[in-house]
């Protein structure tokens, strides 16, 4: 929970708290670019771990994206002052042609998936980074412009998935002041990158603002404040959500799910466009989210029985069927190519099925049923089936070397095989 103070960083009982997620790790990626942010995370990550009777194994990534000349010498100097405090450290570089548009949002995604490849290599799980109580008010400033919900108003969390990456931000209830300090005190002299001053960035805009904003209490510690209360609200509606999920949502094994329209139009307009966003997920193949507004979009279409014959989103068909919503993968979408599934072999199809090969046979082909007739369906099923014709052809299929039907959907017809409809 965040208070006005910021944690004393020369007390071990401290760095132990910030840190403990991370104790339990084999070995740990720390994100440093030389600036005074990421180096006090650095010194105190060494601090930490030294403190430690088994302790990780802290591994120093620093990446040149290739934007500016001294770039290479501040990696350089990043490695030394690593080697100094005898952690292992990488330079890395963001190589290629870079976009015209979009430069912080692509360089953003280069620099956790060119560290997320060493990272692998190297074995770490857990990426550090050191994002602190100033960047959280400025991730909140941003996304309450930008009319974000509740979910965006928490800002960022301690632990995330980022491009596929754990990462943990130990620091983000500390004052870069403090940072600073420390940094000055080891002797160290941080770089300073020039977009981090460059107003065109609207971080940067919102930065320049923060003393303002300070002035009349909306400080950094009010805002994190802020941020740590929309969490708890956050998790409050996810659960009742979940709940309302589990009550009223039925998916059936082609991955299509149903639910009663009077029962969803009871639900607050909070917590049924979480249930409808949560089913889009699922069924849709966890396609990258947009923006809250197109859930909003759709949510307000259905509650005013406004919705078009069909409705796409998120990968999903969405219809309303007599006194049910139905939503069914988008056939339109690109799904997977027929592919092997080896011996013992675990294969997650479409983002939407487990499917595995439970013995040691070879030969088996994983696709999508595409088109089968109904009343042939209906032979291997053993009743009617009612779901949508779109959720019968994304449904995974697997057959065996000759052309045997194994498994169709989440039925499977042979011990060979066992399949899963992934609902998390």
């Amino acid at each position: 929970m965040s208070t006005g103070l910021t944690p004393d960083l020369g007390d071990p009982e401290v760095l132990a708290r910030l840190f403990a997620p991370a104790a339990d790790q084999a070995a740990i990626g720390l994100a440093v670019s030389g600036g005074p942010d990421s180096l006090a995370l650095m010194l105190l990550a060494q601090r930490w771990a030294r403190a430690l009777d088994t302790p990780p194994r802290l591994i120093v990534y620093s990446l040149d994206h290739g934007l500016r000349p001294e770039a290479a010498s501040e990696v350089q100097m990043v490695l030394r002052e690593a080697e100094k405090l005898g952690l292992d450290a990488q330079g890395l570089r963001w190589t290629g042609e870079k976009p015209p548009t979009g430069l912080q949002e692509a360089a953003r995604q280069a620099r956790y998936r060119i560290i997320g490849e060493a990272m692998q290599a190297d074995g770490a799980s857990l990426l550090l980074t050191a994002h602190h109580r100033a960047d959280q008010a400025e991730t909140v400033l941003m996304r309450l412009a930008h009319g974000s919900g509740i979910e965006g108003l928490k800002g960022m969390t301690s632990l995330s998935q980022v491009e596929n990456i754990t990462v943990f931000r130990p620091l983000l209830d500390v004052e870069p002041a403090s940072m600073a300090l420390l940094v000055e005190e080891a002797g160290l002299t941080p770089v300073s990158d020039p977009s981090n001053k460059d107003s065109a960035y609207e971080r940067v805009r919102w930065r320049k603002r923060l003393p303002q904003l300070a002035e009349d209490g909306l400080d950094s510690a009010t805002l994190s404040r802020f941020a740590n209360r929309m969490a708890e609200a956050d998790l409050a509606l996810t659960q009742m959500a979940d709940a309302a999920f589990d009550e009223l949502v039925t998916l059936d094994g082609f991955g299509a799910a149903s639910l009663p329209q009077d029962a969803f139009h009871a639900l607050s307009p909070a917590i049924g466009r979480r249930v409808l966003a949560r089913t889009l997920n699922i069924v849709g193949g966890r396609q990258k989210p947009r923006a809250l507004g197109q859930i909003e979009k759709l949510y307000d279409q259905i509650a005013m029985g406004d919705l078009p014959r069909a409705a796409t989103l998120l990968g999903a068909v969405v219809r309303l069927k007599g006194k049910g919503l139905t939503v069914s993968r988008e056939p339109g979408r690109a799904l997977p190519e027929p592919c092997a599934l080896g011996a013992h072999q675990k294969l997650v199809w479409d983002q939407r099925f487990m499917i595995t090969n439970l013995s040691g046979a070879t030969g088996l082909i994983a696709g999508a049923t595409d088109f089968m007739p109904r009343h042939r369906l209906e032979h291997f099923l053993g009743f009617k089936v009612t779901t949508p014709a779109e959720a019968i052809r994304t449904a995974p299929l697997v057959r065996d070397a000759e052309g045997e039907i194994l498994s169709l959907g989440g039925w499977s017809f042979d011990d060979r095989i066992a399949v899963e409809l992934l609902v998390d």
